[in-house]
C-alpha cells in the first residue's frame, strides 16, 4: 500500500476517534442542543468523506474495501454544499450505527502495512 494512502486511512481513523471521543455519553438532545458539537461533529465527517475521496483516487481497490465508501463520499458533499438542511437525527444515527464498522474496517486496513 501506498504511503498516502496510508495517511489517508490515518486520517479517517483519528476522525473516527475523535468522533467517538466527542460524542461519548451523549444523546441526540444533547448532540441537537450543542451548536459546538454539532460543528465539531460534522467537521470530522467532512475529513472522513475528503480523505476517502482522496483514497478512491489515488488507490480504489482500497477505498473499495471500505463499506458504502462511495455513499460516506456522498455525505461529506452533502455536508459541504447542503449545509442549511442538514438533517440532525440523520447525523446522530450515522454516528450511533456506522462508526464502529468504519472504524473495523480502517483499523483492519491498516494492521495489513
Amino acid at each position: 500500500m501506498r504511503i498516502e494512502a496510508q495517511k489517508y486511512l490515518r486520517d479517517i481513523s483519528q476522525a473516527v476517534d475523535r468522533l467517538a471521543t466527542f460524542t461519548s455519553g451523549k444523546r441526540f438532545e444533547d448532540y441537537q442542543a450543542d451548536a459546538l458539537l454539532r460543528a465539531a461533529t460534522e467537521r470530522q465527517f467532512e475529513i472522513i468523506g475528503e480523505a476517502l475521496g482522496q483514497l478512491a483516487r489515488l488507490d480504489p481497490a482500497v477505498a473499495s474495501r471500505v463499506s458504502d465508501h462511495r455513499r460516506i463520499i456522498a455525505f461529506r458533499n452533502v455536508l459541504i454544499h447542503g449545509y442549511a438542511d442538514i438533517d440532525h437525527r440523520l447525523v446522530w444515527d450515522i454516528v450511533q450505527a456506522r462508526l464502529p464498522q468504519l472504524s473495523d474496517e480502517v483499523a483492519t486496513l491498516l494492521a495489513e502495512v
